[in-house]
């Protein structure tokens, strides 16, 4: 067994969302171990209410001409650079991986489903930081677009609730200020001040 390289506590902390990749690929077998790990998330009836699609190496390569034409509004109609700069939120990181939900007919279970995912993710963030590979979650309008859904085999039923970008990066984002938790916490039986 691999000695873990942070604490818990540590990887939730000094856990930033990287926007400004290197570039630099990732390898998709630490992709799958990552996801292979996060997948003890906690989920109502094991009913694993997820699936992937990963785009790593040649493939995420390819990808980006997805992205290209999902992602880029009127990308023909651009100049070379200004197309350039436009697919630099795309070409920075090294992966991707799209998270699949169903979407359940019965509220509870689509919100019981939709929250073990979002567990599944956290995972997912916090795994891959310990590894030194950055992370992004990313929900682009383009996800619901019917078209970009039936390029990637999304099925009937089924909603695309994550972009999750995989990568690289040279420096961490300083962290950001977090509400104090005593302003968003109320103590049932304490009188309100």
């Amino acid at each position: 067994m691999n000695e873990q390289a942070l604490s818990v506590r540590n990887a939730i902390i000094t856990r930033r969302s990287i926007k400004n990749f290197n570039g630099q690929p990732v390898d998709p077998e630490n992709i799958a171990e990552i996801l292979e790990d996060a997948a003890w998330a906690p989920n109502h009836g094991n009913r694993n209410p997820w699936r992937f699609v990963v785009a790593a190496n040649g493939e995420y390569t390819s990808f980006l001409n997805v992205l290209r034409e999902y992602g880029v509004p009127k990308w023909k109609e651009l100049s070379e650079d200004a197309l350039e700069q436009q697919m630099k939120k795309f070409t920075g990181p090294g992966a991707v991986v799209l998270v699949i939900v169903p979407e359940d007919a019965r509220q509870k279970e689509r919100l019981e489903d939709y929250a073990a995912a979002s567990m599944f993710i956290q995972n997912v963030l916090l795994l891959a930081w310990d590894k030194g590979i950055g992370t992004c979650w990313k929900t682009p309008p383009f996800l619901d677009n019917p078209k970009f859904r039936e390029d990637l085999g999304i099925k009937q039923g089924e909603r695309i609730i994550s972009m999750l970008q995989f990568g690289y990066f040279d420096n961490a984002p300083k962290a950001r200020p977090r509400v104090e938790m005593n302003e968003l916490i109320t103590y049932y039986g304490r009188e309100i001040e």
